[in-house]
């Protein structure tokens, strides 16, 4: 007798959490298209005024990876934009809960999210498959086109914003500069002494391997997740 109003529950559950989801999937797909177009249009304007200014071997070049990933080079530096395919929700612990938008709503809540990672070029470039990235920011936005960033420099578009603003081209471009400013700005520190000074013969033999040497900007320190 109880099995077919449960049922209901569960049948209606679906139905309007992935009308949800999907509303904030086509979003975020549809800004991670945008952010595609501002970084292509914003790679050509920055080569543009570099030009006889620095070095030829200086690259500033977008490069799409595909449906979900993009990438943006800028001298040492590879910034790679990754749109996750699935729909996230928060922790309780989360500062978004003490936002009054999401308050007043917990579909609001509901984000679609863009990762922001920095690795070294010539990670790529020599194939060192173990060096690591930093994830140096992430893009939320929700079934309403509202928006807000985590990340380093990401001063003006946290959390407690969230709900005040639709995300839009001069908008991303604010984040990317923040972006693109901090990641060349993260300079690449020498590891510390006590952490390479044993190497065995077969590492150093085989010191093209991508496996062998690690190398990252900020390898073996601490990297701090707060926003500076």
């Amino acid at each position: 007798m109880t099995a077919q109003p449960l049922r209901e529950k569960i049948l209606g559950t679906i139905i309007e959490k992935s009308m949800l989801k999907q509303r904030v999937f086509d979003n975020t797909f549809a800004v991670f298209n945008l952010l595609k177009d501002t970084l292509f249009e914003m790679a050509s304007e920055m080569e543009d005024a570099l030009e006889g200014k620095v070095d030829r071997r200086v690259r500033l070049e977008y490069r799409d990876r595909g449906k979900h990933e993009a990438q943006l080079q800028i001298a040492s530096d590879i910034l790679i934009f990754k749109m996750h395919t699935d729909i996230f929700q928060f922790d309780s612990n989360h500062i978004i809960w003490q936002n009054s938008y999401v308050q007043q709503d917990k579909a609001n809540s509901y984000c679609g999210m863009i990762d922001i990672y920095d690795f070294l070029s010539d990670s790529f470039k020599d194939k060192r498959s173990a060096d690591e990235g930093y994830l140096i920011g992430r893009i939320f936005i929700n079934r309403e086109r509202m928006f807000f960033v985590e990340g380093k420099r990401q001063s003006s578009m946290r959390a407690m914003n969230f709900g005040k603003e639709e995300i839009d081209r001069e908008r991303l471009i604010a984040i990317l500069e923040a972006a693109i400013y901090y990641a060349v700005n993260f300079d690449l520190l020498t590891p510390p002494y006590e952490q390479c000074k044993r190497v065995t013969v077969d590492q150093f033999n085989n010191k093209f391997d991508s496996s062998t040497f690690v190398t990252g900007k900020r390898l073996n320190y601490e990297f701090n997740v707060d926003d500076i």
